[in-house]
């Protein structure tokens, strides 16, 4: 079998991911944080762009949308025309790019400049202890022990092993945790759940001595309902029992929760829905963004030849190049934004006017078609972007889900027969809880829901709602 070299010439069509369209794609995913932080790295970066001064007008500028936003639409998947640029006509009369299209700006209260690092558990412990006791050996061994209690307020190491750690006796340990157990919150200190309720229960100004019998004794049959071997243990009667049970629930078995050494992780709405007049209007959030530009010290270079060296030139234009593109991609980061929560007030604007139950089932590719963009597009940009609206802060990808049929003819929003199921069973009869079946009955009498009784437990686990069985309390 003989090989051979051969020379063909072939011609074939061949989608390429330019460097300046695989920027465009990076921002238009990024959160406002993301493209906060991506715009200061860029104008350190590149020399070319700069940032506007809020107030100072400069007249002689004319705005220049036109010459790049409205380009044809070949150049989507490269570099274009936008590659041999005449800058000395472009510089010749076009200062900056500076977009007409202005979008509406809420101005809101920046309440995150007031805040202060919120106090630890331990922090809040630490100032009981020292506004309490003077006495130094007892000081330090409460310190200690807050110290070892974990963020739901627990004692998880021994007395022994904290008394031989700093060589004290074992009631001095023990005289410091009973100290400690008597601070706010109720409950903090104990080493079991067992121990933190009877906490609770003792501190109050009256005596619960079923509820502080049931605890100590019947906690296992309580957390599996057996109240009528409770009451026949106890000799009280099952309302007895169930009174006690109503109290111990209103307790904290979690007392450490409230207070977290995490500092808090503030959400940002990216767009704004708001209904003025009655009418629904959308506004981009531009609070904190830099507006940018073309460094004019960089125009003047290019529209007076004044780089001889070949090239400097050609880095400067270089950098021009980047810093239109990288405008480009912010401006189009915006219209697409504002498109699609123009297109979700077309679909959902039931929802913006009336609430949950009103919800309707959407796809991506409805908004794709509605708008004219491709699927993926909507994905992107709809990735960690929060709306504020008249029913409250929502991210975009809430108003995306999948519909469930009914008898009435149309479809429902799976998130609204979820919260169905949430609405009956926190409204049921605590002595006769509903069960899942049950559930699916009433759907489908009183709305026209068809669901499994499997996807009613399936949204009952998402809500953390135990079963029926761990629901009766009789």
């Amino acid at each position: 079998m003989a090989f051979e070299a051969k020379l063909s010439l072939r011609q074939m069509q061949k989608m390429v991911m330019t460097p300046m369209l695989q920027q465009a794609i990076n921002l238009l995913q990024l959160s406002r944080m993301e493209l906060l932080q991506a715009v200061r790295q860029e104008v350190e970066q590149n020399p070319v762009l700069e940032e506007t001064i809020e107030g100072v007008e400069e007249p002689d500028e004319v705005p220049a949308l036109k010459t790049v936003a409205e380009e044809p639409a070949t150049e989507r998947n490269g570099e274009g025309d936008t590659a041999e640029i005449d800058w000395d006509s472009y510089l010749q009369d076009a200062s900056d790019y500076r977009p007409t299209i202005q979008y509406e700006s809420i101005d809101r209260f920046d309440s995150e400049s007031l805040l202060t690092r919120s106090n630890s558990l331990q922090d809040h412990l630490l100032f009981q202890l020292h506004l309490t006791v003077r006495d130094d050996e007892l000081l330090r061994l409460g310190s200690l022990i807050i110290g070892e209690l974990d963020d739901n307020g627990y004692l998880r190491s021994s007395l022994e092993e904290l008394a031989s750690l700093v060589g004290a006796p074992l009631e001095s340990m023990e005289s410091a945790l009973q100290l400690i157990q008597s601070f706010d919150p109720a409950g903090v200190g104990a080493r079991d759940l067992r121990e933190c309720l009877l906490i609770q229960l003792r501190i109050g100004p009256k005596e619960h001595a079923l509820a502080e019998a049931i605890v100590s004794s019947y906690l296992p049959d309580l957390e599996r309902h057996r109240f009528g071997k409770i009451a026949a243990a106890l000799g009280v009667t099952l309302r007895d029992v169930q009174e006690a049970m109503t109290l111990i629930a209103s307790l904290e078995p979690k007392p450490g929760k409230n207070y977290s050494n995490e500092e808090p992780q503030y959400i940002t709405p990216d767009v704004y829905i708001l209904k003025i007049d009655g009418r629904l209007l959308v506004g981009l959030n531009e609070d904190g963004l830099p507006r940018l530009r073309v460094s004019r010290y960089y125009r003047q270079i290019l529209s007076k030849q004044a780089l001889s060296s070949r090239e400097a030139r050609g880095y400067v234009e270089e950098k021009m190049r980047s810093a239109l593109w990288f405008i480009r991609s912010i401006e189009q980061r915006k219209r697409t934004l504002i498109k699609v929560a123009e297109s979700l007030v077309k679909y959902q604007r039931d929802f913006f006017e009336y609430g949950l139950s009103h919800l309707k089932p959407l796809t991506l590719r409805e908004v794709a078609d509605d708008i004219s963009m491709h699927e993926s597009t909507i994905s992107r940009v709809t990735t960690n972007k929060y709306v504020q609206t008249p029913q409250g802060l929502f991210g975009l990808k809430y108003f995306f889900h999948r519909g469930v049929p009914s008898t009435i003819g149309e479809v429902v929003s799976s998130r609204r027969v979820r919260d169905l199921v949430r609405r009956y069973l926190t409204e049921e009869d605590s002595s006769k809880p509903l069960s899942d079946q049950k559930i699916v009955e009433i759907l489908a009498r009183v709305h026209g829901v068809e669901i499994a009784r499997r996807t009613v437990a399936k949204y009952r686990g998402q809500l953390k709602i135990p079963s029926s069985n761990q629901r009766r309390y009789m």
